[in-house]
């Protein structure tokens, strides 16, 4: 059974990592295609300056782009991150938001890449931005797809 996007969303909202954070499940598309995710600079989640602590920045982004990826392409995939950096490029204490997109065109490149049973390492980049759309950092990934074998 397929898990759906709403029912994800409440299991985020009570993951223990994400609740430590302050980290917000704000919305999942019908069709896995959109993620939004935000977090508020809490008393348990700032660094010694008071701004963001930065391994929260990065948990807010880990692991979206996997799990969207498995619900888009299913089982007869398999996904895993492979690698990630993330680069801070200004503190700040507001309400921030990262917006993830999966686009046809990408899942149309990792079919092609895939379809004789490859593995194929997409990159992706998230910006995490606060209210005036500042980049706050900026995150890339590198994930491991294959197609299963039959």
């Amino acid at each position: 059974m397929a898990i759906t996007g709403k029912k994800l969303k409440r299991l985020l909202r009570i993951y223990p990592p994400y609740i430590g954070a302050g980290i917000k499940v704000e919305s999942i598309s019908p069709d896995w295609r959109k993620t939004i995710v935000s977090m508020k600079v809490q008393w348990y989640n700032r660094n010694a300056v008071g701004t963001h602590f930065g391994g929260s920045l990065y948990s807010m982004v880990d692991p979206h782009f996997m799990l969207m990826l498995m619900n888009i392409l299913g089982h007869n995939y398999i996904i895993w991150d492979k690698s990630a950096s993330i680069e801070f490029v200004k503190a700040s204490k507001e309400k921030i938001t990262a917006t993830f997109l999966i686009t046809e065109k990408i899942i149309d490149k990792i079919k092609q890449e895939t379809s004789n049973g490859e593995k194929y390492l997409p990159d992706f980049s998230i910006d995490i931005v606060d209210s005036a759309g500042n980049i706050v950092a900026k995150v890339n990934k590198k994930l491991y797809i294959r197609r299963k074998k039959a």
